[in-house]
């Protein structure tokens, strides 16, 4: 049993702690910290009515390394876990540095100036943790994260060889608003208003943000539409798997959602570079932010289901296949087990996984690493056992677009 650090109190920082406090046997002692002291204080209370596990709560500033590396040293914590903005992630890097602990997070580094995510930053710190001894593990939550573990998975037991990768993310859900989020508005909308990008014949294929449309039947949600954009796994995975011909990413929006956003765009509402306002600096996207819906609060009120996975075409036993392999989630049975819907739930169960599994010595190694680079079987059956079962199935040919 070990003890870990929890940072950061939104939805996904909620789900995780629920769910490592139902997993005491690898979870002795847990620590939620937050800028905001009552937003942890206010998850610790729902942990303790749902499963009677107390847990400690502290008010943290994580740009502030030194802060950081108190309070791990304070908690005793032998890991820690950042659910925190993706701005801070080098920060946090650098306080398990000093602490002599290792590191796991869902989304890679983000400068805050620039609508730019991308590993560079954090695979940087590659030799540091190697010659710490420490295991620093980037993007395990769902996509980044499960969809990775299903590509390992499909590689290892179910083809030779693939040839074409793509991840499709359907959010089949209904929150009741004009226009949300479900997750952080500011990272939400600069991942949705970059420039789409995808891996073909080893080179990066660039277009207009969500110009590519295409229609997909989701089990259990029905068809939708789903729109090609860049995800940071693509970066990893074509790093780790650089004979797949094609990696593509497709997510699904709604009308509304769409036409809002372009409204948006168009106004310069979604804007990450300062403008005066009342002579003052303000971030236009950051006061949109302050104006929509709290995503945490969507939670009551998301019915549906969200239906992600992968779907790759290669060879077995010298025979052309394509696989399927995706995970079901309801939102509403998410928010009773822990009080977060589904796109939380689908991101901070993986991240509590791989925190088990980095604790418990299943995963292991110095250095930094990314899901790729790990046994899928451990994770797979946790997945199974924690929450969100998958399914295998073959399709009878590629994906026709």
């Amino acid at each position: 049993m070990s003890k870990v650090l929890v940072i950061g109190a939104g939805g996904v920082g909620s789900v995780c702690v629920h769910k490592m406090a139902m997993n005491t046997g690898v979870f002795s002692h847990i620590t939620l910290a937050s800028r905001t002291k009552s937003k942890c204080d206010a998850i610790a209370a729902s942990v303790l009515a749902k499963t009677g596990v107390a847990i400690d709560t502290a008010a943290l500033d994580a740009d502030d390394v030194a802060a950081t590396t108190a309070l791990i040293a304070a908690t005793g914590a032998k890991l820690v876990v950042n659910l925190a903005l993706p701005y801070q992630d080098l920060n946090i890097m650098e306080a398990c540095l000093s602490a002599g602990v290792s590191y796991l997070d869902t989304a890679n580094y983000e400068p805050r100036d620039q609508a730019k995510f991308e590993y560079s930053w954090q695979w940087a710190y590659q030799e540091r943790f190697e010659k710490a001894g420490l295991m620093a593990l980037l993007g395990c939550g769902f996509d980044p994260g499960v969809t990775s573990v299903f590509t390992t998975y499909t590689k290892k037991h179910l083809l030779d060889r693939i040839d074409t990768l793509d991840i499709l993310d359907c959010n089949g859900g209904d929150h009741g608003h004009p226009f949300a989020t479900n997750f952080n508005p500011e990272i939400n909308i600069r991942e949705v208003t970059a420039p789409s990008r995808h891996w073909e014949n080893g080179q990066w294929v660039e277009g207009p943000p969500l110009a590519h449309k295409q229609v997909f039947d989701f089990d259990q949600v029905g068809p939708r539409d789903m729109y090609l954009m860049y995800h940071e796994e693509l970066e990893s995975l074509a790093r780790f798997y650089p004979d797949i011909k094609r990696i593509r990413f497709w997510m699904t929006f709604g009308a509304s959602y769409l036409k809002h956003l372009e409204v948006l765009t168009n106004v310069g509402m979604t804007r990450i570079d300062p403008v005066m306002f009342e002579g003052r600096e303000i971030i236009p996207l950051q006061f949109l932010k302050a104006l929509l819906p709290e995503p945490a609060s969507l939670g009551p009120v998301t019915r549906g289901k969200t239906n992600i996975g992968t779907i790759a075409t290669g060879l077995k036993d010298g025979v052309q296949k394509t696989v399927y392999i995706n995970n079901v989630c309801d939102h509403e049975a998410a928010y009773a087990e822990t009080g977060s819907q589904a796109v939380s739930y689908t991101t901070g169960v993986p991240a509590m996984i791989g925190a088990a599994l980095m604790l418990t010595g299943q995963w292991s190694g110095a250095g930094v690493f990314n899901m790729e680079q790990l046994d899928p079987d451990p994770f797979m059956d946790m997945l199974n056992r924690q929450g969100l079962p998958w399914r295998v199935r073959d399709l009878p040919a590629p994906l026709a677009f």
